[in-house]
């Protein structure tokens, strides 16, 4: 052993915290940390590998030979290794050496803990430490009330490699670069929240970044750490919130990552009905193990404490919660109960949520899941899983396939689109138009829309219009505010040059307004997920493919009405029932031509007549744009 110091940074109390998955700060343990131990500055390494027989540092301090900087494994049976090695830095790069006492298997692993990795394909870690200072103070006081679930929540999804590249150069922006440019892009167009594929390192650019190796370091293709805190730093200053994609669902087998590491199933779970994905060809953690639990929550506290992120999008939670995802008849065996829930990862996932919401209360977690799972946003002491919010799947699928018909048969599938009112307040749900739907072969959004150009740019304006109107939050992914006609391709830029053409730039124009429209009016988010923020005025009106509803605030003043026409059939002197007797103001209409629409519209005021009207005193005659929807306000 060679230079190698017993130096601890674990209690007592951190080890009982960690044999029993209560250690939520594992980062501040584990991992690599410089430090200085009589006197002399160093690294202090620290591992968890039960299994091996021993532990090495190697780097490029030692020319990778194994043995010449050997960890002491702690004497509690905590299955830690650990020691300070003099005389090395930040910038060191490293990975360990270990020597399994399990069929004598050797491994050489990346740091489950780094703070920084190796630019791909490289793999190896390298000791990293910053200290940068945050400018975002006004934002970290304040956020609370920005990402409170009463709060306006439009979210622009990113996938940083591609939402813009340096064509000269064939190369994705910086994290310095998309500090000015994605901020100023979406400050001007006006979102709330930016939500970003995994930036946790991973090695292989097809996964989009969803099979992580290094969990702790945002990856190392657009810069340093601290640049990334940078470009979340420019987001808070411009009072734009951050939502990370988060991965506790699996991870891949690549040599160096997770899988085998100290030659046993450490991470993963030992049983390939539980610890092997299918579908993605991947590893899925062992939940049961409390070992494992603290290394995922704590990487979940490490990017909301260190990375000061504003929510998690958790990923594939629907993978977690069943045991017979995507699997066939003897492909799965039953919990204790006979049942199919995956019980160890819904005890998991809740205790995720409840430390979350404990230590950052003005954050959010929301769950991508897209089964009928019970409460999955519903607060844990209610037995609901704890999550803020849900991504309301059913209601993507359902309006996407309702605007591929073609109008003349939509009036024979309205139930496929006022469905999604049944159920849009059994939980705190997210509208998404996400990724997922723009690969694959399932075209653009605009590829989907039915007719000839002006139709298929209407449809789209009246969906972004019924989206933004609809109970619930809102995300849309980086292209389809362009009407990007193309397929995503993660090796590609957007289209920007399209923004050229009238329709493309109307479309940019109407989700700029729209997220105006959402953020100016309190009835469009106040009650977002309340019975008390919605009701029907027609939703039967299968003829003429028409729905109409109100939006409505804590104060009454505050309701709007909305009325979207599903057909390129302008309906004038179309009658209906009112809440309240005044004028109607319209306030916005998706056929303006400043979006490319036919400018069809209705009078600055329309009188409100005491007539009965869809079993309502009152009412009034109204215009409706052709495949459009207009949004009004009663002015008493």
């Amino acid at each position: 052993m060679d230079s190698v110091l017993p130096f601890s940074f674990f209690s007592e109390f951190d080890i009982n915290l960690f044999k029993t998955g209560k250690h939520y700060r594992l980062y501040e343990k584990f991992g690599s940390h410089i430090t200085t131990v009589d006197g002399v500055e160093g690294t202090y390494f620290s591992v968890w590998a039960p299994s091996a027989k021993s532990v090495s540092v190697i780097g490029d301090f030692n020319h990778w030979v194994e043995g010449k900087h050997q960890l002491y494994v702690r004497w509690d049976e905590s299955g830690i290794w650990e020691g300070f090695i003099p005389n090395i830095g930040k910038g060191s790069v490293y990975k360990y050496k270990i020597h399994s006492n399990h069929n004598d298997i050797k491994t050489e692993k990346a740091d489950p803990y780094a703070r920084r990795c190796e630019h791909p394909p490289k793999t190896a870690s390298v000791v990293w430490e910053d200290s940068y200072n945050w400018e975002d103070v006004t934002w970290m006081k304040k956020r609370k009330k920005h990402n409170a679930l009463d709060a306006p929540y439009s979210i622009y999804e990113v996938h940083l490699g591609s939402w813009k590249k340096k064509i000269e150069e064939n190369r994705s922006l910086s994290y310095i670069e998309l500090s000015d440019e994605l901020v100023s892009y979406v400050k001007e167009m006006q979102f709330t929240h930016v939500e970003l594929m995994p930036v946790m390192e991973y090695p292989y650019d097809p996964s989009w970044g969803y099979q992580i190796t290094g969990y702790f370091a945002p990856t190392s293709r657009f810069g340093y750490p601290e640049e990334f805190k940078v470009l979340i730093d420019k987001l808070h200053q411009n009072d734009i919130g951050i939502i990370l994609d988060w991965v506790p669902s699996h991870f891949p087998e690549d040599s160096h990552g997770l899988g085998c590491f100290d030659g046993t199933c450490l991470y993963e779970h030992p049983d390939k009905k539980k610890g092997y994905h299918p579908d993605w060809k991947s590893l899925i953690f062992n939940y049961g193990r409390n070992e494992v639990k603290s290394f995922l929550i704590s990487n979940a506290i490490f990017w909301l404490d260190q990375y000061h992120a504003d929510g998690l999008r958790v990923d594939a939670v629907a993978s977690m919660l069943f045991l017979d995802y995507s699997r066939e008849n003897g492909e799965w065996e039953p919990n204790i109960y006979g049942g199919r829930e995956n019980l160890e990862a819904i005890t998991f996932m809740k205790e995720l949520n409840e430390e979350v919401y404990r230590s950052f209360p003005d954050t959010q977690t929301i769950a991508e899941e897209s089964t009928s799972f019970p409460m999955v946003s519903k607060p844990t002491y209610l037995g609901g899983l704890g999550f803020g919010m849900k991504w309301m799947m059913g209601w993507m699928h359902d309006t996407l396939q309702y605007f591929a018909k073609e109008p003349i048969y939509r009036k024979h599938h309205q139930n496929d689109l006022t469905f999604s009112m049944t159920y849009a307040f059994t939980e705190n749900f997210m509208l998404p138009l996400s990724h997922d739907e723009v690969v694959h072969g399932k075209s653009s959004i605009i590829g989907r829309m039915p007719g000839d150009e002006w139709q298929q740019f209407a449809n789209l304006r009246l969906l972004y219009t019924y989206m933004f109107t609809h109970p619930g939050a809102n995300l849309l992914f980086m292209g389809a505010e362009l009407g990007q006609r193309e397929e995503w391709n993660f090796q590609n830029s957007l289209d920007w040059y399209i923004l050229q053409y009238t329709y493309h730039s109307g479309i940019q124009k109407i989700i700029k307004d729209l997220n105006v429209l959402y953020k100016k009016h309190p009835a469009l988010y106040q009650q977002q997920f309340s019975t008390s923020g919605f009701e029907w005025i027609s939703y039967d009106d299968h003829e003429n493919s028409v729905i109409a509803y109100i939006r409505k605030g804590i104060k009454e003043k505050d309701d709007l009405i909305i009325v979207c026409n599903f057909t390129p059939v302008p309906r004038t002197n179309y009658r209906i029932g009112l809440p309240g007797k005044g004028e109607l103001i319209p306030l916005f209409n998706s056929d303006a031509t400043i979006y490319g629409g036919s400018g069809t519209s209705n009078q600055k005021e329309i009188m409100i007549e005491v007539k009965k009207w869809h079993y309502r005193k009152y009412s009034a005659e109204i215009t409706i744009p052709p495949l459009a929807a207009v949004v009004f306000k009663i002015n008493n």
